[in-house]
């Protein structure tokens, strides 16, 4: 699963947690999240994050 972060504020998407406060479950691959998702820090737009890291390359 991939880590991806907002490149605004450094608000880390990790799929494994998802984001509960939001409305993501646990296991939601960031591909998967709506179009219009936006950071839930400060409100960056989808296309604003980059994949840092993939845990399922290790």
């Amino acid at each position: 699963m991939a880590i991806y972060v907002c490149e605004l504020c450094g608000y880390e998407y990790d799929p494994k947690n998802g984001d509960p406060e939001h409305g993501i479950p646990e296991k939601t691959e960031f591909e998967d999240l709506p179009d219009n998702f936006e950071c839930p820090l400060c409100g960056a737009a989808k296309v604003d994050f980059e994949k840092v890291r993939d845990d399922s390359e290790e």
